[in-house]
């Protein structure tokens, strides 16, 4: 039999591994083994009618202009649904853009939004200021337990948007029950999956309708280009969000596109090292006298730990410190360390701390950062690629000088 008949020929038979470094690719006639970097802005046409035909999307996969389809990014979105089981999935500038879009695109003026109160800052701002200039009205609550959900749910609400692992304190949301309830209230639940990443959690099989990423964390993973991108059946993928995305215009470059690519090539490995330091390194913290405490998604003192065994394959590269001595002791310790680098950005090679209270939360009130678990002395570590005995050592010296 002829290689056309292998059955690995389907991508979907093959392991997440083999499908980063393989899926959606295509060829040019030159038959290049990298992916082509396809740097245009416009397209020529064979006749009239096919340009006629295909600003009336009734020629598959087209492409009259890249602000709307590129051949880099449409790898790029190929290769993602793959690894994140989707039907489609459409990519953008950056991960707030692909957050905005996937928010905004399924509500309309007199809807409401009921969404986790743990939240990145910038995601937060999307439901909570920036929807209701548009007349989408939102209500925000503890995700930990799925009956706040149920209690907020209202007639017009059509979404439920939450992140799980919340950023920064790790709180866990159960996204199959999450979804059950916004189901029966026939509103759509988006998860952010950036912290778990598509390799450890699987929101759509757990009943997400969208999923965002940051394509500038773990996808790129190495501190070099912005990139979002969402998830979903082709319906609400090719429908509202596609609609969104060409008139707004927050396009995914092709050159970003395909430095991604690149870096799916590598996401398997550099992830699952990642996690196997963030493991070590949580348990080397866990019992130090300065450390008030870690927060891990698989290490046993995390309160949701069953939930999240149950709903994460495991813990991802993320953990928080929440330091003695509050905003003093968490600077004393991030300003002594030599490896580990002062840095707002996650999922990078390079291991990074930040103190959320001060960056990325900082546009939140007191009252509502202490609500949500962003205490003075929280710090929020991304585990990088180094050795993990060396993070571990510039750790405990950064906590000497607590």
């Amino acid at each position: 039999m002829s290689k056309e008949h292998n059955p690995l020929r389907d991508p979907r038979k093959l392991s997440a591994a083999t499908r980063m470094v393989h899926g959606g690719g295509k060829r040019s006639e030159f038959h290049e083994t990298s992916e082509a970097l396809f740097l245009n802005s416009g397209y020529s046409y064979p006749s009239s009618e096919h340009a006629e035909l295909l600003f009336q999307n009734k020629i598959p996969g087209g492409h009259n202009y890249s602000r709307f389809a590129n051949p880099s990014v449409d790898m790029f979105e190929d290769r993602m649904a793959l690894l994140e089981g989707a039907e489609a999935g459409k990519a953008f500038a950056s991960g707030m853009a692909a957050v905005t879009n996937a928010v905004m695109s399924q509500v309309r003026a007199g809807d409401h939004i009921v969404a986790a109160q743990a939240l990145f800052g910038g995601c937060r701002y999307v439901v909570e200021d920036f929807a209701p200039r548009f007349g989408v009205a939102s209500t925000l609550v503890d995700g930990r337990d799925p009956e706040n959900f149920a209690r907020a749910m209202q007639p017009n609400t059509k979404v439920v948007f939450i992140e799980t692992p919340t950023n920064p304190t790790l709180e866990l949301v159960d996204i199959k029950a999450v979804a059950e309830i916004a189901h029966a209230h026939g509103a759509r639940l988006i998860v952010d999956n950036v912290f778990s990443t598509a390799l450890y959690q699987k929101p759509l099989e757990l009943g997400a309708d969208l999923v965002t990423y940051s394509a500038t964390k773990h996808i790129d993973g190495q501190g070099r280009v912005l990139g979002g991108i969402v998830l979903g059946s082709s319906e609400l993928i090719e429908g509202d969000i596609h609609t969104f995305l060409r008139q707004t215009g927050a396009t995914l470059s092709a050159f970003n596109a395909w430095l991604l690519l690149k870096g799916l090539e590598t996401y398997a490995l550099r992830v699952e090292r990642m996690t196997d330091s963030a493991e070590k390194v949580a348990a080397a913290l866990a019992s130090h006298p300065k450390v008030e405490r870690v927060i891990y998604p698989h290490h046993s003192s995390h309160p949701q730990y069953d939930l999240a065994r149950r709903q994460m394959t495991r813990g991802s590269t993320l953990l928080a410190i929440d330091v003695k001595g509050g905003q003093q002791g968490a600077f004393a310790l991030s300003d002594n360390l030599a490896v580990i680098l002062i840095s707002n950005n996650l999922g990078d090679a390079k291991s990074l701390i930040t103190h959320p209270r001060t960056t990325t939360h900082a546009r939140l009130t007191e009252e509502v950062r202490l609500e949500t678990g962003v205490t003075p002395g929280l710090l929020r570590l991304s585990v990088g690629l180094e050795d993990p005995d060396d993070l571990i050592a510039d750790l405990m010296y950064g906590l000497d000088q607590v």
